[in-house]
């Protein structure tokens, strides 16, 4: 089965219910996972999110923060108060991890 990253095209979500737990054939759910064929290492994960060093860095310090629900793309998302909790930890892991990683750093996205 073709590995896919769930972003653009025809596996753009149309509404919300296409949200799921976990979704074959797309790579970032199989890090999630654990999947025998991830050789990603985990650095971080809790009940919401996990965290990992980017397969192709842009940055010495590249780390992606993802939630554990497959979620499609950034247009899934909604103006709701679960939504923005989930992108605040997001936000918060990969801060509370870059400062302990590099706690002088000053720049991040």
């Amino acid at each position: 089965m073709r590995k896919t990253f769930c972003f653009g095209g025809r596996r753009v979500a149309r509404k919300m219910s296409e949200r799921a737990p976990m979704v074959d054939g797309c790579v970032f759910c199989e890090i999630v996972r654990g999947a025998p064929a991830s050789t990603t290492a985990l650095l971080y994960s809790d009940d919401k999110v996990v965290a990992f060093r980017d397969i192709n860095p842009s940055a010495f310090r590249h780390y992606l923060v993802i939630p554990i629900d497959h979620i499609p793309t950034v247009n899934s998302l909604r103006k709701t108060k679960d939504d923005h909790q989930l992108v605040s930890h997001m936000v918060k892991v990969g801060k509370d991890f870059l400062n302990q990683d590099a706690p002088n750093s000053e720049e991040h996205r």
